[in-house]
């Protein structure tokens, strides 16, 4: 496929159209979509790895968030400079990358035999960022339209990829233990880094460089502060930044702190929490379905409106109903629900929201986004689930969603008629 053309983005048509086949690119969007079940697969199948060998190596419950910390400190500052990367060198250099550092974690996890190689294995995250990437693919291939029916979609990869990966690393774990998991997690990365060197064109801009002032500046430089801070001047895009930023932190509590949760409070067994997980992925994939008839019949906004609503009814179902196993997989479904609104909703908004030339850059800020939440979510999460239990975490949902629900009904109504719509 990548012999046809090396860019999807070349047109001598009009401005933000492409002369490429409609079919190229929709096949070229399918295989983003594998690439991204993969990824998951085997990001999940690393979640059956780190904190049972983490417990091997002594770490307590501090300890084990300090290493999730690591991770967000190195994803932040990763997160929008890889992003850059990609619009400046296209999708296939920053995919072959992001894989290429996927293989070398897994190496490492597998030879991680004392404490600090750990932290060591998770040096490689910095260049870690295949989703964002594909999603980058997808936003640049798709219609304006239909941009966010097209990353909804992206969450039946990931109810995939965390179906298969969860399961297949409970049961390798169970089996064969930590080293040959890893071990597979490395061969899967190297499977999905060959499907981007056949399939991944080389640049899927729809949009001429010329459209975009900054590009006539000639600046390709990755480190430019400037540039990433030129896409906050774009209009609505620092409100829904903010708006990511502090409704998605009490969901990132809990996600980090699940792990822990499952092993310290629910007692579950590797295989145990890989069925967890795959009923995780299987509520995705049901959910997804629904997000994608949501998206396509209505405003972006009432969404948003509706998954930090459905947020706040999450934390109080956290708080009064998540003593069993069985309560927990009862919350799932609108917790899975609210999750993945809020994510496809806010990234469509904001990919619209700046030029297609610069979405790689916009996708890895929103990436950056969480792994800030996930560098302070760690430690919040911690002392909450410590000191007040793990009511406070739904707490914390509960409040926080619940301001910022108000916060954008008052905007709304505040709003002129025509601004509204």
């Amino acid at each position: 496929m990548n012999r046809r053309a090396g860019t999807l983005g070349a047109s001598s048509t009009s401005p933000g159209t492409s002369a490429v086949d409609p079919a190229r690119r929709r096949s070229v969007i399918r295989v983003a979509y594998l690439i991204a079940a993969l990824d998951v697969t085997w990001m999940f199948l690393q979640f059956a790895v780190t904190p049972y060998l983490a417990k091997k190596l002594g770490f307590d419950t501090l300890q084990f968030g300090y290493l999730q910390t690591t991770v967000g400190v190195i994803q932040l500052f990763g997160g929008p400079l890889f992003g850059r990367f990609g619009d400046l060198f296209g999708a296939r250099a920053a995919l072959t990358l992001a894989c290429s550092a996927t293989v070398v974690f897994f190496l490492l996890l597998a030879n991680a035999t004392i404490p600090a190689m750990l932290f060591i294995h998770k040096l490689p995250t910095v260049f870690m960022h295949v989703l964002p990437v594909t999603q980058m693919v997808v936003a640049d291939l798709s219609e304006p339209e239909k941009k966010a029916e097209a990353l909804s979609k992206q969450g039946l990869c990931f109810g995939v990829g965390m179906i298969a990966g969860s399961t297949l690393g409970g049961q390798l774990n169970t089996r064969y233990g930590e080293r040959l998991t890893a071990y597979c997690g490395a061969a899967g990365s190297a499977c999905s880094l060959m499907l981007v060197l056949l399939f991944i064109p080389k640049n899927t801009k729809v949009e001429a460089a010329a459209n975009n002032p900054a590009s006539e500046a000639g600046n390709k430089s990755i480190f430019s502060v400037g540039e990433i801070a030129r896409l906050m001047k774009f209009p609505r895009v620092a409100k829904i930044f903010v708006i990511k930023l502090v409704a998605g932190l009490p969901s990132v509590i809990f996600q980090v702190m699940f792990s822990i949760i499952a092993l310290d409070f629910f007692k579950l067994q590797p295989q145990q929490n890989g069925y967890l997980l795959a009923y995780f992925g299987i509520v995705q994939m049901v959910v997804q379905g629904v997000i994608g008839w949501l998206t396509a019949r209505f405003p972006e906004r009432q969404l948003l409106l509706l998954a930090i609503g459905v947020a706040c009814l999450v934390g109080v179902a956290q708080i009064l109903f998540m003593a069993t196993v069985t309560q927990f997989c009862v919350i799932v479904a609108p917790m899975m629900f609210s999750l993945s609104l809020f994510s496809v909703v806010t990234d469509s908004m904001l990919t619209k929201s700046v030029p297609s030339s610069d979405t790689g850059t916009m996708l890895g800020l929103c990436a950056s986004a969480q792994s800030l939440l996930r560098t302070v979510g760690p430690t919040v999460g911690g002392y909450l689930y410590m000191n007040y239990g793990i009511s406070s975490i739904g707490l914390s949902q509960f409040s926080i969603n619940t301001v910022v629900f108000i916060y954008l009904l008052l905007r709304r109504f505040n709003k002129p008629a025509k601004e509204k719509e």
